[in-house]
């Protein structure tokens, strides 16, 4: 397995000086957008397909997932560890802000696990990849929403810089603290669809989960809120903080519909330990 990664990385790293397959990696950039480029190169983790690898700049790839070495040299080394035919990835949502592209994704390898991923293109290629990895549960949170079901369609493009405000506000205010006062401006009642794994629909259910939290002296404590990033109705915070006294790393996606928050996802992943970090980039690095 290690040999066949090694070789993927190799053709990856010699398709430039290679005339047919420089051609046809030309054409195919040149066809797909960015969202659909990075679509691509995740279900090449599935696929084995080597020719997404070519939308990476592999002179400036610069890795935030701690668990991965640095470079190209340390995507292909994270793929040689997957049992062959393993990989399971099917994107559910995909959004563009300027030069990022984040994606949501259901993944199977290692286990199944529910992903964000944040990408940045410079001159065209990926130069920067971020992410926030969990497991998700057996079963739907109890409204029987899963953490991925839910909304898909983009709307409202018009307003990408009045809702990533406005998502914005909501993190300082209520998830960081400053004002908590004004939780409920930012909904429509008690209308509220909910996809963490473990809080019921509505503020109603919100409210419930933060009092049996409390009840089991668990703390969720947002300090730093490092990147917003938005489309249309969807908007990615990703942030800093503790929960249950772990340093963890924080990625909510909110659909906000007619001034008001109307869905959420999120994914809380811990941050590793620097001893265990396999590459210097840091978590965020924004």
């Amino acid at each position: 397995m290690v040999k066949e990664a090694i070789t993927i990385l190799t053709a990856a790293l010699t398709w430039s000086s290679c005339s047919t397959n420089a051609n046809h990696l030309t054409k195919t950039s040149n066809t797909m957008n960015k969202k659909e480029q990075v679509v691509a190169l995740l279900k090449s983790i599935e696929t084995g397909d080597t020719a997404p690898i070519a939308f990476i700049n592999a002179d400036k790839y610069i890795q935030h997932n701690l668990g991965i070495k640095d470079g190209l040299a340390g995507f292909g080394e994270a793929l040689a560890a997957l049992p062959k035919g393993s990989a399971r990835v099917n994107t559910i949502r995909a959004f563009e802000d300027g030069d990022y592209i984040f994606t949501h994704t259901d993944y199977n390898f290692f286990g199944p696990k529910i992903g964000f991923d944040v990408f940045r293109f410079e001159n065209g290629k990926i130069v920067e990849h971020w992410d926030n990895l969990t497991e998700p549960p057996a079963n739907p949170n109890p409204s029987g929403h899963t953490m991925i079901d839910g909304a898909i369609e983009m709307k409202d493009i018009q307003k990408t810089t009045e809702n990533k405000t406005f998502v914005k506000q909501f993190v300082q205010d209520v998830l960081m603290g400053q004002a908590p006062e004004n939780l409920t401006k930012y909904f429509d009642g008690d209308n509220y669809i909910q996809h963490n794994p473990a809080i019921a629909d509505g503020l109603s259910g919100l409210g419930a989960a933060l009092t049996e939290m409390a009840k089991n002296n668990i703390a969720m404590t947002y300090t730093h809120l490092h990147k917003v990033l938005g489309e249309g109705n969807f908007v990615l915070t990703i942030s800093e903080g503790t929960f249950g006294g772990k340093h963890v790393s924080f990625y909510d996606l909110f659909r906000v519909e007619n001034g008001k928050i109307a869905e959420h996802w999120d994914v809380v992943e811990p941050i590793l330990p620097k001893e265990e970090w396999k590459n210097n980039n840091g978590k965020f690095g924004f």
